[in-house]
């Protein structure tokens, strides 16, 4: 409510430039609106956390800056209604309509990706992630934070665009040991999930942050590249989703593709230093796109599509995904004459 700041059930109608609200008396909706909002100009904010006991809220500011928070049942029912109220915001504009759609479902980190920096700001005490005491089956969890209230607060402040996204961004954190599940949810997920569905972006899932978190991962033995290899000139660079050789997981890695001599090396972006984490010579190699319509043998886990395949001269098998067919076919097209 705008004068008394109380909250109350309303019937909600969008239209093409308004949104409609409707009291209920009886379990119906009266004929006539008690009041509109007019989208032109609006600003949408979802989620809006600045009530934090209200996770599931979306913020409007109209073009005269009055603000409107609604209050959805459900995370899904919150984003549909966002996707489709920011849609009707752009109706005169159906290219960013589409490209609103594209973003809903894709795979596209930010290039500049720091997790090291995602959690400064996650352990920030105004505006980071609150803190809270939990009680799961008996037990009492102190200064844990939910999984779905990870996945808002890196959509709120711009790390992710989708929830599919910073899944797979929090699933990041979670792996290099920023946080850690506590509690029977999170913590058997870990255990009898796929790779791709440990974390959980849930209400009941809990997390906590890593001592990890607040000093530098003990780095692991360096890999030694001969000066040469990493001279050739920078042909193509760009973040992508790599398998892993031994647990067979997906990890988001910048690739650096370089010429004379020819090498593809990846980078591992949750490190402050600029040394490559892998890498291997393109002569002799073989590059392929792969075909959605199926998981290939020797390809586990959150496969997305947009797969392609590197073969060495010496048979290792590189599987890498990228962010949409036309990435997919840009990074083919760069490294078929390097081969």
């Amino acid at each position: 409510g705008h004068i008394v700041r109380n909250w109350k059930v309303r019937w909600f109608v969008l239209l093409q430039d308004k949104l409609l609200y409707y009291k209920i008396e009886g379990g119906k909706k009266e004929p006539s609106p008690k009041g509109r909002i007019l989208l032109d100009g609006c600003t949408i904010t979802c989620p809006c956390l600045e009530y934090e006991n209200r996770p599931l809220l979306i913020k409007l500011k109209t073009k005269t800056n009055t603000d409107y928070f609604l209050e959805c049942c459900s995370r899904e029912e919150r984003d549909s209604w966002a996707l489709d109220i920011t849609g009707a915001i752009h109706a005169g504009h159906p290219v960013q309509v589409q490209e609103l759609h594209r973003m809903k479902n894709s795979f596209k980190l930010l290039e500049n990706i720091s997790l090291h920096h995602i959690v400064e700001r996650m352990c920030d005490s105004s505006t980071g992630i609150k803190l809270t005491h939990n009680l799961q089956q008996g037990n009492r969890y102190k200064e844990t934070f939910t999984g779905s209230a990870v996945v808002d607060w890196l959509i709120s402040n711009s790390f992710a665009v989708s929830r599919f996204e910073a899944v797979t961004l929090a699933s990041m954190l979670m792996e290099e040991n920023f946080i850690k599940p506590v509690g029977a949810r999170s913590t058997e997920a870990t255990r009898y999930s796929d790779l791709s569905e440990q974390f959980l972006d849930d209400s009941t899932a809990l997390y906590m942050f890593a001592e990890s978190s607040k000093k530098n991962i003990g780095s692991k033995e360096e890999l030694q590249f001969n000066i040469s290899e990493l001279s050739g000139t920078i042909v193509k660079q760009g973040f992508l989703v790599k398998q892993g050789h031994k647990r067979k997981n997906w990890k988001v890695r910048r690739f650096v593709l370089r010429a004379d001599p020819a090498f593809l090396h990846y980078y591992d972006p949750t490190k402050e230093e600029n040394r490559p984490v892998g890498g291997f010579s393109l002569r002799g190699c073989l590059v392929s796109a792969l075909e959605d319509n199926g998981v290939p043998a020797g390809v586990k886990g959150n496969v997305q599509g947009n797969l392609f395949k590197i073969i060495t001269k010496n048979d290792i098998h590189y599987y890498i995904q990228a962010s949409s067919k036309a990435e997919r076919a840009q990074w083919i097209e760069a490294i078929k004459p390097l081969t």
